[in-house]
């Protein structure tokens, strides 16, 4: 009996033990009243796999310079669904980050309905065009005017004159670079035909490469793709039919299929990301939505030097000309857009 007593007793000593545990845990992890960790913690969160050399890629080449900069921290989620936004952004507030970023339009309303839940965290959708709270703001970049340069090659140098825009879903931003991809081809080709699609979604290359296929069957020569991890399938389509070229964009993938990007529309976004990130650690952030255009070198038409040999000097001078006017602010193509 008294063998038993005592171990009862151990038992609850240990239970109570264990419960004290596991409070002071969930105390450590519920947000908003718990204790900041030290040092600078920035978070992001992609809609799409960090390996698609776009979008993703660029956005996790930003979270990475913002850690080897500025010393900090640094976490990363693909998201699947919705509601996963929410989810993790609630996560990362809960856990003390300063920053994370919501890497696409997609995010904006999450980060609209979470930033206030936890105002010490700043909370930045890209693409998005609004901030309601101190805490979370947008961030647009001009990437209407790289695309519209674009279009200046693709009008110029069809040879079939059809040329096409390709996309991952139609995302208003997504819509409104094409639209300036085909304003810049027009500008020089009046009568250039101009063929859109959207594949449903950022992954399929199968279904990129099947849709590229059947713009090319139209007369596509030229194909302004935005798809992310699918426009991989649509390099492969160019690749097989003689005399079809592709721009790449959001990040320079001019050397992930040189035999056919002729150029890419290029967002910069390692430098973006480290001068929000640097406005942050230093407490001189305000809530805003950030404009980058072609002026602030984040957003800029790259040519493909491989394919430079193709491209008539007479395009070359053509796109010079246009990119100083976009700069020095005397030719507009559009409010700023970004391509997600």
């Amino acid at each position: 009996m008294h063998r038993r007593t005592t171990t009862l007793a151990r038992g609850r000593r240990a239970l109570g033990t264990i419960a004290a545990v596991v409070l002071a845990t969930i105390a450590g992890c519920t947000g908003r009243d718990s204790a900041k960790p030290a040092g600078f913690r920035v978070a992001l969160l992609t809609p799409g796999p960090i390996s698609d050399r776009s979008w993703n890629g660029g956005a996790y080449d930003g979270l990475l310079r913002i850690r080897d900069s500025l010393g900090a921290s640094v976490s990363h989620i693909q998201t699947k669904t919705p509601g996963e936004f929410e989810e993790n952004f609630r996560q990362y507030g809960a856990q003390g980050y300063d920053l994370v970023f919501g890497h696409g339009f997609e995010f904006q309303d999450a980060a609209l309905r979470v930033g206030p839940e936890f105002p010490k965290t700043v909370y930045i959708a890209t693409s998005g065009d609004r901030a309601s709270s101190p805490n979370v703001a947008g961030m647009v970049f001009g990437f209407e005017d790289p695309s519209y340069l674009a279009g200046i090659v693709a009008g110029s140098m069809t040879k079939t004159g059809t040329i096409a825009v390709l996309g991952g879903t139609e995302l208003p931003p997504v819509k409104s670079s094409f639209d300036a991809f085909a304003r810049g081809a027009r500008s020089v080709n009046p009568k250039v035909r101009v063929l859109s699609s959207f594949i449903g979604n950022w992954d399929d290359a199968a279904a990129g490469k099947e849709q590229a296929l059947a713009q090319i069957s139209q007369g596509a020569d030229f194909i302004f793709q935005n798809a992310d991890a699918a426009g991989l399938g649509i390099f492969q389509a160019a690749r097989e039919r003689k005399g079809v070229y592709v721009f790449g964009s959001n990040s320079n993938q001019n050397g992930v299929a040189p035999d056919v990007v002729i150029g890419s529309v290029v967002i910069d976004l390692p430098h973006a990301f480290l001068t929000v990130a640097r406005e942050v650690k230093e407490k001189r952030f305000t809530a805003r939505v950030i404009h980058l255009g072609t002026a602030s070198q984040v957003v800029t038409y790259v040519p493909n030097p491989a394919l430079d040999s193709i491209v008539p000097p007479q395009v070359r001078a053509a796109v010079d000309s246009v990119r100083a006017r976009l700069v020095a602010g005397t030719l507009s193509v559009g409010g700023d857009s970004t391509p997600r």
